[in-house]
């Protein structure tokens, strides 16, 4: 990072930092919330590392029907749409590339083994019936696989005995429909719960150079989502999760002896996974197994121009042990298959790791942990994550300081492995791509003067060694870079609870990244911002989002700055029934977050839940 530019960033955070704090008045700590990104339940308060929580009233009332769509005015995420509504999507954490960040749904792994880098697919991922999102910055290779440079955690429904459902529908602009239900029920033995989301859009002509044609690119989505768990004796549980992911949307620029506009994909992935979980006296033991089953298909002027299928195979091993009052043990064993079944493609990685969790006094949390990785093509590979966290009790609240450092690696993607070697020319097809590796730090600190109200500014520095990337000065192929590409910058993160009835949420991002070359990386923007009101009143709730994004180039060229307005409320008719309206980009904002295409203007959606 320049250190000017470093510099400013800085003092922009200690200015805003001073401003909150002063305003704040003094109460008790209200950084207590558990959180399970660290694979065990943990006090929020005791982890080192960068962890933002979404609610289930929060991605209510944002309203979005793409869970990335709500993510997007979280610190440091950037989400970049390749096209209209539904279309190939990344979303990046801190700079890094979006095949770097895992997803994960009620434990299940939803990455796609056969896209050019093994990754998810954001843009399929609907935020119905979610009801609560943990994101995970920063380097988190070892809990989570040695490549994760990010981790998402969502968390689907609620447990709770008894029966409950709802049913919601919206209709809005680009003739858009959406209509999710569930349905649950709990008793002291087993819970069950199912959802059911199906959303419809007519789109917009998304590619610029679609001039003769001039469709709209419209979009579908089916999703269907169950969980059972089952407790046959105290200790023990059991459970299954099943999902189906079923997508249809329509884009422009495909081949047939020429471009065409007259383009369709189709997306179909199945995940399942079982589990079983022992509690002990002293922790708990969990076993495993899940799998992700993946179909892709393009259409060029109604024929099939492209197919390809894969799966994901994983067991799983996870186990926490007790040790005394000050010292907590997490281990585990992790197998993993990745294969593209289309071409007979296949590979599998072993990784053991293990991480000491310490509260050596009330106020000190540490860990320190280190993973061993066996990859069938690539060797074997150690890393290592540490970090501490030490909270100051004053008079005005808590002050907490804390820090982490990890190292991982990624191996070259099945993808990118087959295309050079069938389809690559020189000087792509002349290299052996060999493994990326990784590693990271941060250092934070957070003041929460009251309950509701806290300010955090952190600094992160990342670097990747060796990264792989697509030839795009003669398309050869998948080239590695010499030398190392940079991501660092400043986090700022804030919330004043103004009144009983008023928050303020805010938050800014300046992320300074670069390739080997030295040159800015494309699509990320140098600077993030999110400014958001809620007003809470009785049955009311509602909100107003400012989102900033600046300096951002792709593939070389500038791209506009822009700030975009969203604004949403909520109101509870009744105990059963609530009405929601939002207005997207209400400010009929002209923006692009890619060089090729064009983004949504102003839209308009209003809905109704009934629950009961």
């Amino acid at each position: 990072m320049k250190t000017s530019k470093l510099a400013l960033a800085v003092a922009m955070s200690c200015a805003a930092t001073s401003v909150m704090a002063a305003d704040a008045g003094s109460t008790e700590d209200s950084i207590e919330h558990v959180v399970v990104s660290s694979r065990i339940a943990t006090p929020l308060r005791q982890l080192a590392t960068s962890v933002s929580v979404v609610t289930q009233e929060e991605i209510e009332l944002r309203g979005y029907a793409n869970l990335a769509e709500v993510l997007r005015i979280q610190p440091s995420i950037h989400v970049t749409d390749s096209g209209g509504i539904g279309s190939t999507s990344a979303l990046r954490i801190r700079g890094e590339e979006g095949y770097r960040t895992l997803i994960r749904i009620d434990g299940v792994d939803i990455s796609d083994p056969t896209g050019t880098q093994v990754q998810p697919h954001v843009g399929q991922l609907q935020s119905a019936n979610v009801s609560r999102v943990e994101i995970l910055r920063g380097t988190q290779g070892l809990l989570y696989g040695a490549d994760a440079g990010g981790v998402i955690n969502i968390q689907t429904g609620r447990v709770e005995q008894g029966t409950f459902g709802s049913v919601s529908a919206s209709a809005g602009a680009y003739n858009t429909n959406n209509i999710a239900g569930e349905v649950g029920a709990g008793t002291e033995l087993v819970d069950g719960y199912l959802s059911v989301s199906d959303y419809s859009t007519d789109g917009f002509n998304a590619r610029l150079d679609d001039t003769t044609l001039q469709d709209d690119d419209g979009y579908e989505n089916t999703t269907v989502h169950a969980r059972v768990n089952v407790r046959p004796v105290e200790d023990l549980s059991l459970g299954f999760v099943v999902r189906n992911n079923d997508g249809e949307g329509e884009f422009d620029h495909c081949y047939s002896g020429g471009y065409v506009d007259d383009c369709q994909s189709n997306f179909k992935q199945t995940n399942f996974r079982v589990n079983a979980n022992y509690e002990t006296d002293s922790g708990n033991q969990q076993l495993a197994y899940s799998k992700s089953l993946v179909e892709r298909e393009n259409l060029t002027l109604g024929e099939q121009s492209y197919f390809t299928k894969g799966n994901i195979e994983r067991v799983e091993y996870l186990g926490n042990t007790q040790v005394n009052a000050q010292n907590n043990v997490v281990y585990g064993i992790d197998w993993e298959e990745e294969s593209i079944t289309s071409s007979g493609e296949s590979r599998t990685q072993t990784g053991y790791y293990a991480e000491l969790q310490s509260e050596f006094t009330e106020n000190l949390f540490t860990t320190a942990g280190v993973r061993y990785d066996d990859n069938e093509d690539f060797g074997e590979h150690v890393s290592f994550r540490l970090s501490s966290a030490y909270i100051w009790a004053l008079e005005q609240g808590d002050l907490k300081l804390r820090g982490a450092y990890g190292t991982g690696f990624r191996a070259p993607s099945l993808y990118e492995i087959q295309y050079n070697r069938d389809f690559g020319y020189a000087p792509a097809s002349d290299i052996d791509l060999k493994e990326e590796t990784s590693e990271g730090y941060e250092i934070g600190l957070q003041f929460t003067p009251s309950a509701g109200t806290s300010v955090e500014v952190v600094y992160f520095d990342q670097k990747i060694e060796d990264a792989i990337s697509f030839d795009l000065a003669t398309y050869s192929g998948y080239l590695q870079e010499s030398g190392t590409s940079y991501s660092d910058g400043v986090e700022l993160i804030g919330q004043w609870a103004v009144t009983d009835a008023w928050l303020l949420k805010a938050n800014y991002t300046y992320n300074d990244t670069e390739d080997a070359t030295g040159a800015q990386r494309s699509r990320r923007p140098r600077q993030l911002g999110s400014l958001g009101v809620m007003y809470q009143y009785e049955a009311l709730t509602a909100e107003a989002n400012i989102r900033l994004v600046a300096d951002a180039v792709d593939s070389g060229v500038k791209l506009k700055d822009y700030a975009l307005v969203d604004v949403s409320a909520r109101y509870s008719v009744n105990e059963h029934l609530d009405v929601f309206g939002r207005v997207e980009n209400a400010l009929d904002e002209d923006y692009q977050g890619a060089s090729a295409f064009r983004s949504r203007g102003r839209a308009a959606h209003v809905g109704l839940t009934y629950a009961f």
